[in-house]
């Protein structure tokens, strides 16, 4: 572990004490602006959460469903990226933990199923001004045209996938890095998620946030994998400020989340 080139490593280079990875829709927005787009301009509310349930049971990868969802949308891109500027909320306490987390030294990584050029619209739109780049990273897919077409007209665009992974973005890949660092030059790593496309990533990190109500609550009780639950970023930025100011370790709030949530 000794061997890692740690220079490699962007978000340990200001030696942060905490590294906050996390999940982008219906994690840190209300909605999941991709099920926003797949349920109101491409197929609907029932394939989705048919295709949805066929990658939790097994019977499909998350990258083959996805890409079939997105595919029935058929409008331009920009016009889907202005439906989604037109109808997406931040959780209300988001903004409040990204300018925290600024102050804190803890870079924010959002690790993304969906697609950058949505993201970065959407941050800039909610968040009233670009992020800044130091301070919060998206890695996430990105969009390409199909057939050729202008990828603002109808059926012109497609997921380009980050990874050759079943998921299409193995999202643990960005964390792994980090996990392996020796102990005493590694921050304490912190994940919030809330549905199958985080599942490559719950297991890396020191405490995984779970929002209430979802997908990955159920994963994590069938394995019996530590979590605590969220419903909103007030509570995790309770939490991420007593882990950082020393008043709880994660361990113990991994484990009373697990014995709650039983």
């Amino acid at each position: 572990m000794g061997s890692i080139d740690q220079s490699a490593l962007p978000y340990i280079q200001t030696n942060p004490k905490i590294i906050f990875f996390t999940d982008f829709d219906g994690t840190i927005t209300l909605k999941d602006s991709n099920d926003f787009l797949i349920e109101n301009l491409g197929y609907g509310v029932e394939k989705r959460k048919a295709r949805n349930e066929d990658v939790l049971t097994g019977k499909s990868s998350f990258r083959d469903a996805f890409r079939e969802m997105l595919d029935s949308v058929k409008p331009g891109f920009a016009e889907c990226i202005q439906v989604l500027k037109d109808n997406m909320k931040l959780d209300p306490y988001f903004t409040e933990f990204y300018n925290w987390a600024k102050e804190h030294n803890v870079p924010i990584v959002v690790v993304s199923s969906g697609m950058v050029p949505i993201i970065s619209g959407l941050f800039e739109v909610l968040l009233g001004h670009k992020p800044d780049p130091k301070h919060l990273t998206i890695v996430a897919n990105e969009v390409e045209s199909r057939d050729g077409k202008d990828i603002n007209t109808p059926g012109g665009w497609q997921i380009k996938y980050h990874d050759e992974s079943h998921f299409g973005h193995d999202k643990s890949l960005e964390i792994k890095p980090y996990a392996a660092l020796p102990a005493d030059k590694r921050p304490t790593l912190l994940y919030a998620g809330d549905g199958v496309s985080d599942l490559s990533a719950a297991a890396e990190t020191d405490l995984l946030f779970a929002k209430k109500g979802h997908d990955l609550i159920r994963f994590c009780e069938r394995e019996g994998m530590p979590f605590t639950v969220f419903e909103d970023w007030s509570s995790i930025l309770a939490t991420t400020k007593d882990i950082y100011e020393g008043k709880v370790s994660v361990k113990s709030v991994a484990e009373a989340g697990l014995e709650n949530a039983q």
